[in-house]
């Protein structure tokens, strides 16, 4: 193999071009891919960072969903409380009027009771008197009789 001037002349366009691709192509390639590689770092130390926050809040909102699931069933538990506490008072309340609905009541038997009484006590007197009437056929003396009658009937 013998070099000649062509193999020569090549070998210096080489190393010419690859002394001109050290000194001007290569620094801004390595500078990119420095710089590719930082934002990649990067990236990775926020996306990182993002899930670790994303963690941290699924934790928040779950604690919350927590809360808010115990705050519901005190909320329904003070609810059903009230309820019974008002379904007995609506009890009490229907009692103490029905006790006094049955005390009026008893009171008006009462009154009519008496009322029966005192017109059969009458009744009773006029037709004793027209008994007497018809056993003596004779006039009775009415108001002698009655007051005998009125003592008579204050014993019944």
């Amino acid at each position: 193999m013998t070099i000649n001037l062509t193999m020569l002349g090549q070998l210096i366009s080489f190393v010419l071009f690859v002394l001109f691709c050290m000194k001007f192509v290569w620094p801004p390639i390595t500078q990119i891919l420095r710089e590719r590689q930082a934002a990649l770092a990067e990236g990775l130390e926020k996306a990182a960072a993002a899930e670790k926050q994303l963690e941290e809040a699924n934790n928040v909102a779950e604690a919350e969903l927590d809360d808010a699931k115990k705050q519901s069933a005190e909320l329904i538990a003070q609810a059903r409380n009230r309820a019974s506490q008002i379904v007995e008072e609506a009890k009490t309340t229907a009692q103490e009027e029905a006790d006094r609905i049955k005390v009026g009541a008893q009171a008006e038997i009462d009154q009519e009771i008496n009322q029966a009484r005192e017109s059969l006590r009458s009744e009773v007197s006029v037709l004793a008197i027209e008994g007497a009437e018809k056993i003596l056929e004779s006039s009775v003396d009415r108001q002698a009789h009655e007051q005998m009658l009125q003592k008579i009937a204050a014993r019944l």
